[in-house]
Parts: structure tokens; C-alpha cells; sequence
């Protein structure tokens, strides 16, 4: 049986931040250390129960993505090993969930990058035959593939908040135009990539979260987790039908279960049954092993 790591407790390094699955620690003025435990928010809330082994898998998917992409761009990993700045004991909590990473200055913009139009892209399609000001051609269907794939970055929310659509021009206000162009054009080459990896092995990347931050020199790197069932829609080429909400190798058996219950979306999150939790487990399990091929 797994043992679920909800949150971790280290003695020797200070606490940075715990983020909705994420303990970040201070390594020294240049490194963190970034712990992915087994914590799952739906809605932006966290969930009482853990998904065990999530951590993991989510760390092993992001570390496959991140030396596939490292040629189209540098991210934030380092070769330090975690085994040098931990007792034994937490090392053996951590090994496999944890990666020690440059620090970096992170953009406070959400790159999205959608291939097809799904969740609130569909709702402001719907509304506006746009998403985030990008015009799209009239008569679309729910989780058709767009003609191609577009940016749409978002604000970066606090744990617990929403974050929110915004528009290119906004980036530009926010980080300036030269960085905002080159946030853009690398998620959709990064996009371009990983759609077409995962998709000859069976899966569609509906859509996906990068994000990034700048290093001393102000150069763009990759950071935080890569393509993962958190940051990203994957569905079973398989099970794929137009004008249908696909099927998801993620926590949808978590969002479906809260969906039922007369919860108003605000912490605390309810209980969730174990069958549900183990359902997730699975799902998490088969996206891992179809795009990594481990």
C-alpha cells in the first residue's frame, strides 16, 4: 500500500511556501527545493483526502517533459541531489517527489495554450465567439479542435482565488512586450511538441499551463511542472467524439463527485469516497505510463 504524503515537515530547511499540491523549501540563495506531494484541489480548493503516489507520478511526467523540451528551451532543474540536504528518513519520503530547482524570478502571467475549445474557453466562445479576444470562426462545437492552437495566458491567483483570463495586451502591460512575445511563441512550440508526442501514443493534449521565470541573467526558463494530468487536458484519442465533454486522464472523477454533492465550491473541500480517490490514482497511473512509455 502507498503511504499518501499529505504535507511535509522538514527540520533542517525553512518552509517557503505550500502551494495547493506544491512544499517549497530554501536550499540557499539560488536553489529550492521543490516537494509534490499527494494533496488534490478541484475547483481551487484542496480536497481532504490524497491521492497516494500522485506526487510521483506528477514529478516523473514533469522531469520527462522538462529533457524533452530542454532543446527548445532551459528550465529550472539542476543536477543537486536531494539525498545531500536531508536526514535519511525524509529522504526516503521524498525521493521520488521531490527535485531541487534553480530560483528563479517567476512572471506573474499563466501561459495557456489551447488546441481545442473546452471548459471556460467554451463558455467565453459561447458568449463572446472569442476567448481571451482571439476571434474564432463561428459555429464551432464543444471540444473541437480549433484551426489551430492559440495562447491565452491568465493572472496568477492566489492559493484559494481564481485565476483570470486575460489578454495578450495585458501580458505586454505586465512584463513588457519583448518577454511577453517570447513567453508566447515558446508555449506554442512547446505546445506544437508535446501534442504531437502524445498524440501518436494515443492521447489528445486538449490544452496545457506553462509557467515560467527569469534567472539572473533574465533569461526565460521553464519552471514548476510540465504537461502533467494537473496542468493539462488529456483525453483517449480512442474516446474522442465532437460536441461531447471527453473523458480525462485527471481528477474529472473528483470534479464529477463534487459536481453531485450540494457544495458551494469554497474550503473547506468535502470528503471524498475511496473509490473515487482510487479511480484517480489510476487514471493518473495510465496517463504516465502511455506518454512516458516507463
Amino acid at each position: 500500500m502507498i503511504q499518501a504524503v499529505q504535507q511535509t515537515n522538514l527540520q533542517h530547511l525553512p518552509l517557503i511556501a505550500r502551494g495547493k499540491v506544491r512544499d517549497i523549501y530554501q536550499i540557499d540563495d539560488n536553489h529550492l527545493l521543490f516537494v509534490t506531494t499527494d494533496r488534490i484541489s478541484a475547483f481551487d480548493v484542496i480536497m481532504p483526502n490524497p491521492v497516494p503516489g500522485k506526487g510521483e507520478i506528477l514529478t516523473k511526467i514533469s522531469n520527462f517533459w522538462f529533457h524533452k523540451s530542454e532543446k527548445l528551451i532551459d528550465n529550472h532543474l539542476t543536477s543537486l541531489d536531494v539525498a545531500d540536504y536531508v536526514s535519511a528518513k525524509e529522504y526516503e519520503q521524498l525521493k521520488n517527489r521531490s527535485v531541487i530547482v534553480k530560483k528563479l524570478k517567476p512572471l506573474p502571467v499563466e501561459a495557456i495554450v489551447r488546441g481545442y475549445i473546452i471548459g471556460s474557453g467554451w463558455k467565453d466562445y459561447q458568449s463572446t465567439g472569442a476567448i481571451c479576444g482571439i476571434q474564432l470562426p463561428q459555429g464551432l462545437q464543444l471540444a473541437q479542435q480549433l484551426p489551430e492552437a492559440i495562447y491565452t495566458p491568465s493572472s496568477k491567483a492566489e492559493v484559494g482565488d481564481h485565476d483570470i483570463n486575460i489578454s495578450f495586451n495585458e501580458t505586454i502591460d505586465l512584463i513588457g512586450r519583448e518577454l511577453a512575445e517570447q513567453v508566447r511563441d515558446v508555449s506554442l512550440t512547446l505546445y506544437k511538441m508535446a501534442a504531437e508526442h502524445a498524440l501518436q501514443r494515443g492521447i489528445i493534449i486538449a490544452d496545457t499551463k506553462f509557467e515560467f521565470g527569469l534567472d539572473d541573467n533574465n533569461r526565460l526558463l521553464l519552471a514548476d511542472e510540465v504537461l502533467t494530468p494537473d496542468s493539462s487536458r488529456f483525453w483517449p484519442l480512442d474516446q474522442y467524439k465532437v460536441g461531447q465533454s471527453p473523458v480525462s486522464f485527471d481528477k474529472q472523477f473528483i470534479r464529477d463527485y463534487l459536481e453531485t454533492l450540494d457544495w458551494d465550491k469554497s474550503a473547506p473541500g468535502p470528503e471524498i469516497p475511496a473509490e473515487v480517490i482510487e479511480k484517480t490514482q489510476q487514471k493518473y497511473l495510465e496517463a504516465f505510463d502511455i506518454l512516458t512509455g516507463q
